[in-house]
């Protein structure tokens, strides 16, 4: 056997790991930029949206529209969803309860007032982002890919101001009227599901003694929030489009993705801000 070269590693020696790859961290780099730049574009349209609500233009019908694609176009999906959790809620609810007391009288009031303070605006947004965001994104990405964005600029039209701005408003309005009718479809289930797994009287269940004024006030502020949130985060995404149908592709995945994390994000933000407000409501 002959010795070892100085440059041939020894059999007995360890192998360690290797260097991350400067590919991947440039990649991870990149996204951090482009989420950053995102961000900062998305604050834009939303103080252009602002200004063009009170002193841009006053087209007709363009809101009416908007408001139709977005909620009326959406009431069935969002009420069969709503439907399905809030029995699912009711039935997970009972059993845990009774493995503690068997007294279920509260449980039709406690499942209203987590409905009202945070499940009803949260899990309509998100069922919305899923299908407004990419819906948006998908619209104005292939607006952005075949130059209609800049014939509408050559036009001396704000293409925020054309086409965000209806959105806008529509989405604000309509993720609050979805949220009330899907809500109220998501506790007749529940309570449905109460009658028909625990024998809870539905007049036992109605119960609003544990929803107060706070309550209301989170889920309205969530409400409105989530609606604006939603399609600029989209409109933001279909503006960046590029490389034809490909970045379509990719702007409504960015839409949907965005827009899910910034529900998420905000109900928590909300949420904290309100408990440190007002307490948990318990006193």
């Amino acid at each position: 056997m002959t010795d070892p070269g100085p440059d041939e590693p020894l059999e007995h020696e360890p192998s360690l790991p290797p260097p991350p790859r400067r590919a991947e961290l440039g990649r991870l780099g990149e996204a951090a930029i482009a989420s950053i730049l995102a961000a900062r574009d998305t604050y834009g349209l939303f103080v252009r949206s602002l200004y063009y609500t009170v002193r841009g233009r006053r087209e007709p019908g363009a809101v009416v529209r908007q408001m139709y694609e977005i909620g009326n176009r959406s009431l069935v999906f969002v009420c069969i969803v709503m439907g399905f959790i809030g029995m699912i809620l009711v039935y997970q609810g009972g059993l845990q309860t009774k493995r503690v007391v068997p007294d279920l009288s509260q449980l039709g009031a406690t499942f209203l007032e987590v409905l009202v303070r945070d499940l009803g605006a949260s899990i309509c947004a998100l069922m919305l982002a899923t299908r407004v965001g990419a819906g948006i994104a998908a619209e104005l990405g292939s607006m952005a890919v075949t130059e209609q964005l800049d014939a509408l600029r050559l036009c001396a039209a704000d293409p925020v101001d054309y086409l965000v701005k209806p959105r806008f408003l529509a989405s604000v309005v309509m993720v609050l009227v979805l949220t009330v009718i899907s809500s109220s479809a998501a506790y007749a289930t529940g309570m449905f599901g109460a009658q028909l797994f625990f024998g809870i009287n539905p007049r036992t269940f109605v119960n609003f003694a544990l929803v107060d004024a706070v309550d209301v006030a989170t889920g309205l502020t969530k409400c409105i929030a989530y609606g604006a949130a939603i399609p600029l985060i989209s409109a933001q995404a279909g503006f960046a489009a590029t490389r034809g149908s490909e970045g379509v592709g990719t702007a409504t995945t960015h839409a949907v993705v965005r827009s899910s994390l910034a529900v998420i994000a905000l109900d928590f933000l909300i949420s904290g801000a309100f408990w440190v407000a007002f307490g948990d409501g318990s006193e």
